[in-house]
């Protein structure tokens, strides 16, 4: 009943984070590039507009990353304004993994334990039959020992692999968020890069902010 319980228990963590992950688009990286690219062309307000028009946290992140550089703020300021959004993002995302992996460390091990008071209640039965020993009493009972274990890995395998997948995806959405903010903050220095044209924003009254300025890094 216990395994069952968690089974069940498993499965329900399962289909939530994968709506959540749905609803998130997490994994969605082209609009955020698609933003960045015109952020690097000098269309700001187009750049935030596209970022902002997606769900997904990568695009988010960008958006209130390039709004942060329209109002010309310290990089600082808005560095931190987009670390505590994306530390927010991971947290709900990782939310729920922690049980998973509980379920998939105890479930074999619960299956495990049943099986041992399996086979010491066999073998209680074969003691308490004496010389009258049916193979069927003891080959019955370890029977229905084995079955514990068996179900207790069914329900650990599938959980530890979606598991992991799901922490991989969430690993790589952080590394992307990172990645796309880092970039609106820096040039392309890589061969072959387009050339770095400027971004006028208009908090700036006229002023015209090119974009590789944005490579200095404050302290």
């Amino acid at each position: 009943m216990i395994l069952l319980g968690m089974s069940v228990l498993a499965l329900t963590l399962v289909l939530l984070k994968l709506i959540q992950f749905r609803r998130c688009r997490v994994g969605a990286t082209r609009p955020a590039r698609e933003a960045l690219a015109l952020c690097r062309a000098g269309r700001t307000e187009e750049a935030i507009e596209r970022a902002a028009a997606s769900p997904d946290p990568t695009s988010q992140a960008l958006a209130r990353a390039l709004r942060g550089q329209q109002r010309a703020l310290a990089e600082p300021v808005v560095r931190e304004e987009v670390l505590r959004y994306g530390s927010n993002v991971l947290f709900e995302l990782r939310r729920g993994l922690r049980p998973l992996e509980v379920i998939g460390s105890l479930a074999p091990l619960l299956g495990l334990l049943g099986t041992v008071l399996g086979m010491i209640e066999a073998f209680r039965q074969l003691e308490a039959a004496g010389n009258q020993v049916n193979p069927a009493i003891l080959s019955g009972g370890i029977w229905e020992a084995l079955l514990t274990t068996a179900v207790g890995l069914c329900v650990a395998i599938p959980v530890v692999a979606v598991l992991n997948w799901l922490e991989r995806r969430v690993d790589h959405l952080a590394h992307e968020m990172d990645d796309v903010v880092t970039q609106a903050f820096t040039v392309d220095l890589g061969e072959g890069a387009p050339a770095a044209q400027p971004a006028t924003f208009p908090h700036d009254t006229g002023r015209t902010v090119h974009a590789a300025s944005l490579a200095t890094r404050h302290a």
